[in-house]
């Protein structure tokens, strides 16, 4: 999945994922008269959300959003480890036909939306296995371009033709039977795929499945209406109180659970070290435990750094200027944050940083013939060899790992020794003349070569960044020019293909490599996950027959050998792969970190009265950026 605004740069993208759903606190002031009225606020930091809508919607700070107020079938538990699927909306995991095929769930009964004006009397309606039908028809409806189409193109039988159809200026007609998404009864869900697809159940439990009224679509998706992405209308346990673009959003409990009696509660089991920190001691209660979330949005690390150590925010990511003054050389924290019961918090995170080529481009992509496409490869080949990860975990503080091909650590496939393109000037001059730019000099043109690179953000971290990238890039006498977009603007760019390079992250949908090599599989281009729109035959082949299968030593080998032809393809520079590090405050419950945390906010909570204590003692000191009065 794509990281949020800014986030493809950041080195803890896990963390900034956790502050956008654990719980934080503003002013002392604020808090008071929320705490006075029994009511449990939490305070955290997002990024510019792209809309949310499960259907059209597809970075990590939007996903965690809609989580809050969309469902699905599915789900992590989330205190288990290795990370296993439980059951959210069906009542239990699916029947599964011998084959593979026939996956069939049983819908829980009494789950209603939330109330809105879309129902009639404005009263949310019970939901039904039709819900979901409906909502994995909106993922194939051509007009919404929905990113997460890829999770169902080819795989579920007869949805690929519903795609088709649905290309022309008519309404797409969402009575046409789809054969491989039929609902026997009103509570009954049967999914047919035309090929096994082990990774189904993992899919379910992501956003791009979560149940959506059509009632809310037929009322909001007209022409000058406020848009479905607008105004969210889900069984979650928080409903969308006040939306502020760039600013703020907030969140608040779903009166409807407890209108209709509805009762989730927190695990009862969890992994032995997880039971060992006390991670149990909710264990049974009803959640959520927080009745509001009010979410600003802040771009600016410096910002977001101030906002925690001032107790307005209960987690954030270190920031590379403070580094040293928060983490000692032993990777422990600086006793001045213990002593205000600030903890550390680390983990290694599956997620792949990477610049990307567009291969459509005639420069850097796969060339218009066979002579082409082999400069054009040397090229690549040679920029990858220019890219030096140790400057780069330098400036990361030495938090990052090397990535050596498209899967990341610990996802079976994953390459263990350095890739044949690691950093090498002599060998990047060399390919660089071979591929017809001697010294950076086209030899045609007599030009020095200069690429263009797209950035989803102009924060100083990314600048500085990409001005490593550029310095680097001008030791074999390329020149690498910045192009800054914001965000939404960004990502159009991308699902246009109008970038040459680009600077992205893939952030783990689910724990199997699959997931990774699919952003290299042909039919998934831009606008879906592969946004080098890279193409090779070999690939596509392997790609097919891997998909069906379960896991193996077998897949594994399969996983290997498509790692280094794409790594000899260079369609991507493989940057590195992050180690989340977080500082939490003490009142922060029931954390633990997550690569897949979408929707699991809800297990979370708020020790009011530590944060009291502690904005009483710390709250109006006046701090510098290392934490010091």
């Amino acid at each position: 999945m794509l990281p949020s605004a800014n986030k493809h740069h950041r080195l803890a993208l896990a963390l900034m994922v956790a502050s956008s759903f654990i719980s934080g606190c503003g002013d002392g002031k604020l808090a008071s008269s929320r705490e006075a009225n029994g009511e449990i606020v939490s305070y955290s930091s997002t990024h510019r959300l792209t809309g949310l809508d499960p259907a059209t919607s597809s970075s990590v700070d939007t996903s965690i959003a809609i989580s809050r107020i969309y469902e699905g079938l599915l789900q992590y538990d989330y205190l288990a480890r290795p990370y296993k699927v439980i059951p959210l909306l069906a009542e239990s995991m699916p029947e599964v036909s011998e084959d593979g095929l026939v996956y069939t769930f049983k819908i829980r009964k009494g789950i209603y939306f939330q109330d809105d004006p879309c129902f009639p009397d404005g009263k949310g309606r019970e939901l039904v296995a039709r819900d979901f039908e409906y909502s994995l028809k909106r993922l194939a409806d051509a007009k919404n371009k929905s990113p997460g189409f890829w999770t169902l193109d080819g795989r579920v039988k007869g949805i690929s033709e519903f795609n088709k159809a649905s290309q022309g200026k008519e309404p797409t007609d969402y009575d046409r039977p789809v054969s491989g998404l039929e609902c026997p009864d009103s509570h009954t869900l049967r999914i047919t795929l035309t090929e096994p697809y082990p990774q189904l159940l993992y899919i379910l439990t992501m956003h791009y499945s979560f149940a959506v009224p059509h009632e809310a679509v037929d009322r909001y998706e007209v022409e000058g209406g406020e848009k479905i992405t607008n105004h969210p209308v889900g069984t979650g346990p928080y409903k969308l109180v006040e939306w502020r673009r760039n600013s703020r959003i907030e969140f608040v409990r779903n009166p409807k659970w407890a209108e209709t009696g509805r009762v989730e509660t927190y695990p009862t089991e969890a992994a032995p070290e997880f039971a060992d920190q006390g991670l149990l001691r909710d264990a049974g209660k009803q959640i959520p435990f927080n009745d509001r979330i009010i979410q600003y949005v802040i771009d600016d690390s410096s910002t977001s750094w101030m906002m925690f150590l001032s107790g307005q925010l209960g987690i954030s990511e270190i920031s590379t200027d403070n580094w040293d003054a928060v983490v000692t050389p032993s990777k422990s924290l600086n006793a001045t944050f213990e002593k205000r019961g600030i903890k550390l918090i680390s983990s290694p995170y599956t997620a792949a940083y990477y610049i990307g080529f567009n291969w459509d481009d005639a420069v850097v992509g796969a060339g218009n013939d066979p002579e082409q496409n082999e400069r054009n490869k040397k090229l690549r080949q040679a920029l990858s060899c220019a890219y030096e990860f140790e400057q780069i975990n330098t400036y990361m503080n030495n938090r990052l790992y090397p990535l050596n091909g498209p899967i990341p650590s610990p996802l079976a496939g994953y390459l263990k020794d350095p890739t044949p393109y690691d950093f090498n000037l002599e060998k990047a001059r060399r390919l660089l003349a071979e591929a017809g730019y001697p010294d950076g000099i086209d030899r045609e043109t007599g030009r020095r070569l200069e690429l263009t690179i797209d950035l989803g953000g102009a924060d100083t971290s990314t600048r500085q960044q990409t001005e490593l990238f550029a310095n680097m890039f001008q030791k074999i006498g390329v020149v690498l020019k910045p192009n800054y977009n914001t965000w939404p603007a960004f990502t159009e760019k991308l699902n246009r293909r109008q970038v040459q390079l680009f600077r992205l992250a893939w952030v783990a949908d689910y724990p199997d490599a699959e997931n990774f090599l699919a952003l290299f599989y042909g039919k998934n281009a831009s606008p879906g996950p592969n946004h080098a729109n890279y193409r090779n035959a070999e690939i596509d082949r392997l790609y097919e027959k891997i998909r069906v299968m379960s896991d193996s030593p077998e897949r594994t080998a399969l996983y290997e050998q498509m790692a280094h032809i794409i790594v000899e393809d260079a369609p991507w520079i493989f940057q590195y792969q992050p180690m989340s590090f977080a500082v939490i405050h003490s009142w922060v419950e029931n954390y633990v970190s997550h690569d897949y945390p979408y929707g699991l906010a809800k297990f979370q909570g708020t020790d009011v009265a530590l944060r009291k204590k502690w904005l009483e003692s710390y709250g109006n000191k006046k701090l510098d950026m290392t934490g010091q009065e």
